[in-house]
């Protein structure tokens, strides 16, 4: 048996934007997995918002919001199907007005009611984030969310993340190779070797990486060895 994710402790605050970092194969994609539940570890606690996604799956997971890979969205379904049917699942009679704003912003609306199948990467990335964020979830939990976006919808998304950890005091968890995110938005970022965080820096530290003349990048690039 290979252990893919060891002794990892990791604690996110509210209002807290944490990027994982890591070479491919490091183990993020499966980390993140445990956390929202798609796989059960062998051994550990997991919480959210005070519930454990052990015993309690069914309250942690409504405090959750995920935004799962494009692929794996509900093809034969509407966008606004997705969107409804998520609704529900969080005990929600509409999908929500904040929702519905940040689809407007990205130009989402005319795709409400084309079926998921149809949609560029793009827009079913824009999808997978706005499922993630309906009922205002404590934690939101995304996996390189921003791959396949124009640079203008990942501004806008970007914005609203940050001011929701504010505003809502939830937490955001983000796996990404994407240097400038870690530069400009995280609160803290954790390096992920061999399945255990080996490094870890605070916003602090990141932004005074920023100064130097090989920046966060190389800080990083070392760090991984």
């Amino acid at each position: 048996m290979r252990v893919v994710i060891g002794a990892v402790s990791l604690a996110i605050a509210p209002g807290q934007w944490y990027v994982i970092m890591g070479p491919n194969g490091c183990g993020k994609s499966t980390l993140l997995d445990c956390i929202v539940g798609r796989h059960r570890p062998a051994s550990g606690q997991i919480e959210i918002a005070g519930h454990s996604l052990i015993k309690d799956p069914l309250q942690a997971k409504r405090q959750l919001g995920y935004g799962c890979p494009p692929e794996g969205l509900p093809g034969l379904l509407t966008a606004r199907q997705c969107l409804e049917v998520h609704a529900g699942a969080k005990g929600l009679a509409a999908i929500g007005t904040d929702v519905l704003q940040l689809a407007e912003e990205l130009h989402f609306m005319p795709y409400l009611e084309s079926f998921v199948d149809t949609l560029s990467l793009g827009t079913r990335q824009k999808l997978s984030v706005l499922l993630a964020l309906i009922g205002d979830p404590k934690l939101i939990v995304f996996d390189e969310a921003f791959n396949g976006l124009d640079p203008a919808s990942a501004l806008v998304m970007k914005h609203h993340l940050r001011d929701r950890l504010e505003r809502q005091a939830a937490s955001l968890l983000l796996a990404t190779h994407a240097i400038d995110i870690v530069e400009h938005y995280a609160d803290r970022a954790g390096l992920l070797i061999d399945g255990a965080i080996k490094h870890e820096w605070t916003r602090q530290q990141i932004q005074t990486l920023r100064t130097t003349a090989n920046g966060f990048e190389e800080a990083l690039a070392r760090a991984i060895g």
